[in-house]
């Protein structure tokens, strides 16, 4: 398996895509990231086409288990962010 890109590794090819520097590219990533951010944060979706549908989904009050213990607790209702990847790119990938 591959090592992940790193940021500064995805500016970078960003900036080239774009044909703009690198300075650009950054601003342009961080300020997608805190779009996605905000609106999942609030409860709503951003869906990237050809990437996936990033959402925030509740899940209810339910009881787990302690692995080290064996015993039995109760966990709080919460909130999870969820990525759902796009049947493009899951094509790409086994092409």
């Amino acid at each position: 398996m591959a090592k992940p890109m790193t940021k500064t590794q995805l500016v970078a090819a960003l900036a080239e895509e774009m044909d703009t520097d690198k300075k650009q590219a950054n601003k342009a990533l961080d300020s997608l990231v805190n779009v996605i951010t905000r609106e999942v944060s609030n409860g709503g979706a951003v869906t990237l086409p050809g990437v996936g549908k990033f959402y925030c989904r509740e899940r209810p009050e339910r009881m787990v288990r302690n692995p080290a213990t064996g015993e039995q607790i109760r966990k709080e209702a919460d909130k999870v962010v969820k990525v759902t990847v796009a049947k493009a790119l899951k094509d790409s990938v086994n092409d």
